[in-house]
């Protein structure tokens, strides 16, 4: 192959669609034979590469962005035994290799090995992580294939669903991960904070666990009428009044049993500093209405390095909290990036069973061309209600 075309890094708010050399099987100069590389199907832009766009992340220049990754083996090394060329693979955005301690512990977010990455314990595509590329191209390279790959068994089958099946990777089994971690069980009472797309994923996740309500918090009126109109609760936070009362409006009391993070540090304030970024302000808001034993997952990224905060203190990940509060609440909190092998299997049985028929109306997919997609991540940064799906070789016409 003579190259790859791909979404690649420039700077704050400049990304170039280039081609780059087509991957081999190898990485840092050593040959994988565990890895395969896929051509791309479907790589969607996450609200993860819009802190790399907006100068939020680091990463470097000439980087290829993109985790949300769905493709078809074009190549396999001499040790991959379960994929077979041809296969339709979705690919969990952790880079993990299921060998170390905490990957046999299912714990595939916080990967050990140094072959992963030698400077912290955890991996994934088209961050600065060891230089793992991203997916938004046309071929991309997976190492630890036969563990990290799930295989849809029936490929016309998954293809007919693969606008609901390329959420597998990241955002689905995020949003479904902070659920699990706040406990929501049948008749929980859910507040969801933030109703972007792992937001709302997480909305889809709680109905699908059996919660009573579930309510989401954000100050975008078009995504939050994405929710309203598939039958969820929804609180507007550009509303003055307390999110206390607002929860006791819909519930006739002011706490829920479960709450769920999905913003993370670039949240903003409620009421009149709604437009205002406050890094603290969703966790914060959690800690006041989760009852006392309840619990909160936090799937929403906090990052130990901030390049353009708001505050001193946020630029190196130091945030003001009540932990008073929540201490004195007996709230249980979980934090970090979910490790998509846990769910992917079942949230895909989910879909191909017709379990989850909401997500496609709330996650608002608009599939999009990769040489569209610098124009997505612009309107994605400007607030758009769409979830945008690159399709590099056009497989997604008429899906």
């Amino acid at each position: 192959m003579a190259g790859n075309k791909s979404v690649v890094y420039h700077g704050t708010r400049d990304l170039r669609v280039e081609t780059v050399p087509y991957p081999k099987l190898e990485h840092n100069n050593r040959k994988l034979e565990h890895a395969v590389i896929l051509k791309v199907v479907s790589t969607n832009i996450c609200g993860s590469d819009q802190h790399i766009y907006r100068g939020r992340f680091i990463v470097p220049k000439g980087h290829v962005l993109g985790h949300e990754i769905t493709g078809e083996v074009v190549e396999k090394g001499s040790d991959v035994e379960l994929m077979d060329i041809g296969d339709l693979v979705s690919v969990p955005f952790n880079v993990a290799c299921g060998r170390c301690r905490n990957c046999k512990e299912a714990r595939s977010d916080v990967c050990e090995n140094n072959l992963v990455n030698p400077d912290a314990d955890l991996g994934a595509f088209g961050f600065d992580l060891k230089g793992w590329s991203g997916g938004q191209a046309e071929y991309v390279l997976v190492p630890y294939a036969d563990y990290m790959l799930l295989k849809f068994g029936d490929k016309a089958q998954a293809m007919e669903k693969i606008k609901d099946l390329t959420l597998i990777s990241d955002i689905l089994p995020t949003g479904f991960h902070g659920c699990v971690s706040a406990g929501v069980k049948p008749g929980s009472h859910v507040y969801i904070a933030g109703a972007g797309p792992v937001g709302r994923c997480a909305a889809a996740g709680a109905r699908l666990l059996g919660a009573a309500c579930v309510i989401v918090g954000d100050q975008n009126p078009e995504r939050l009428k994405l929710l309203s109109d598939a039958g969820f609760e929804t609180i507007d936070l550009r509303n003055s009044a307390p999110l206390r009362d607002q929860i006791d409006q819909i519930l006739g009391k002011p706490e829920v049993d479960c709450g769920v993070d999905a913003v993370g540090f670039e949240a903003h304030g409620l009421g009149d500093e709604a437009n205002t970024e406050t890094p603290n302000g969703a966790l914060n808001s959690l800690f006041d209405v989760v009852r006392a034993g309840g619990a909160i997952g936090i799937p929403g990224i906090y990052v130990g390095s901030d390049p353009d905060p708001v505050n001193k203190d946020a630029g190196s990940g130091r945030l003001h909290l009540d932990f008073g509060k929540m201490w004195t609440k007996s709230i249980r909190i979980m934090t970090g990036m979910a490790p998509v092998t846990n769910y992917n299997r079942h949230l895909t049985e989910a879909i191909l069973w017709d379990q989850m028929p909401y997500l496609s109306k709330v996650m608002n997919i608009e599939v999009i061309t990769l040489d569209q997609a610098p124009d997505g991540y612009a309107k994605f940064d400007k607030g758009s209600p769409a979830k945008f799906v690159i399709d590099p070789h056009g497989m997604l016409k008429n899906k």
